[in-house]
This record gives structure tokens, sequence and C-alpha cells, in this order.
């Protein structure tokens, strides 16, 4: 009895990974066993650098809004805790934007708080 082998989606799954690795450099790009490895690498730090990502986001706006706010005479964290004492419901990413952008805004608003 021949023997029977699933080539068909072997050769599927193989030609997804390959497309995958489509503009890799060097051997990445069509060898499988390197292809493969290579792409398994590449979806963790991936997967990694999503969390990554807004992780150094909340850090940017975080230090754009103290810069902003240090020449009202205020800090970071004292100006955040008089914002919620005011229940002023304004993310972190909109209060930088507007630190960077609109400064007449941002002022407006620091002055509110104060």
């Amino acid at each position: 009895m021949p023997r029977s082998v699933n080539v068909v989606a072997a050769r599927a799954r193989r030609k997804k990974t390959m497309k995958l690795a489509k503009g890799q450099f060097g051997r990445r790009k069509n060898v499988w066993t390197v292809a493969k490895n290579s792409l398994e690498k590449g979806m963790q730090y991936a997967y990694r650098d999503r969390k990554t990502k807004k992780r150094n986001f909340r850090n940017l706006w975080i230090v754009r809004i103290n810069a902003g706010v240090r020449p009202y005479g205020l800090s970071y964290s004292v100006f955040m805790g008089k914002l919620h004492e005011k229940n002023i419901e304004l993310n972190r990413k909109v209060l930088a934007d507007l630190a960077m952008n609109n400064p007449e805004t941002f002022k407006a608003i620091v002055e509110f708080v104060k």
C-alpha cells in the first residue's frame, strides 16, 4: 500500500509562511527552515512590542505634559491630582497634544485647575 501524505496542506502551509517572509534579507526569504525561524522570532517581537509601544507612548505623553505645566509652577503629579479633583476627564494623549500644539488652550486648562 502506498504511503499517504497530505502534500497539499503542507505545501499551502509553507507557501503561507514564505509569503510572510517576503522582503527579508538573504536566506530568510527563500530557505524554508531559515524563513520559518525568522518569522516565528519576528512574530514574537511584534507581539511583545505592541505592548511596549503603548508603554512608550504613555511615557512620552507624561514627559510632554510635565514640560507643559512646569512654566506655570506645577509638576506633573500635582497637575494630574488637581485635574482629578476638578473631575476633568481629559486623557494624557489629549493633554500632551494640547500642550504641544495648542498652548493657549492648555494654559486655560492649567489656570482653571489652579
